[in-house]
């Protein structure tokens, strides 16, 4: 499984750091928690996680259900963190798309479990797609409409065949997510998706006018994509 970048919103600072440490010890990333809605909306526009935990009991004017119906419109994948609750709230819960539920009290290894399933689930289901963080929003493209990927230091622009993105991850993270079948590596900082290469010469190849550099080192495995394709 990949490695995960996780947020935390739950009110009570106890079971926080016990969630973080336990996530910690299973190998994966926290980027911040908070105890309300609006410090969490403020951090994940910042911070851009995988994943959010979310508490649906929160203290304040709004609960955890306020936050999902956020997260639902802007496609962020999140898990519900769920204790006993009244059946207000649970017509509520319905009206929201998490990726599942974690109960109250939890063991480190029913935690994890819960994440990696749901996270499995989320892949499955978004298959051919890529999903990334721009503009602090999240998209999920199609493969297929993807044109190229361009390294550009510590983050990434995604052409697509209508528009572009930028991304706060590393060429080589987002290259994780591409099908094998669609993409090949041509220079330490492009990925481009062979079924729009138009033409290609001795030191570079063509999406439509756009020129994409070719190394030496990744010469024979572009040439045996092509033919493959």
């Amino acid at each position: 499984m990949k490695f995960l970048s996780i947020y935390i919103v739950e009110d009570e600072p106890l079971i926080a750091a016990t969630i973080e440490t336990a996530l910690l010890k299973q190998g994966f990333n926290v980027v911040g928690n908070a105890e309300d809605v609006i410090s969490a909306l403020k951090d994940i526009t910042i911070y851009q996680p995988d994943l959010i935990l979310v508490d649906i009991q929160l203290d304040g004017s709004k609960d955890g259900v306020d936050l999902a119906l956020e997260l639902d419109k802007q496609q962020i994948p999140y898990l519900y963190l769920t204790s006993q609750t009244d059946p207000e709230t649970i017509e509520r819960v319905k009206t929201t798309h998490p990726l599942g539920y974690i109960v109250k009290p939890f063991t480190e290894h029913s935690l994890r479990s819960n994440i990696e399933l749901a996270w499995h689930n989320y892949e499955v289901q978004n298959a051919g797609f890529l999903i990334l963080k721009s503009d602090g929003r999240t998209h999920k493209i199609n493969q297929n409409s993807i044109l190229y990927l361009k390294a550009f230091d510590n983050y990434c622009y995604v052409y697509t065949t209508t528009r572009s993105y930028l991304v706060p991850h590393t060429l080589k993270h987002m290259s994780e997510q591409l099908s094998d079948n669609l993409f090949v590596q041509t220079h330490r900082s492009y990925w481009v998706n062979i079924n729009h290469i138009d033409g290609i010469e001795t030191n570079k190849l063509f999406l439509k006018t756009e020129p994409i550099p070719i190394s030496a080192s990744q010469k024979n495995l572009v040439m045996s994509k092509l033919k493959r394709s």
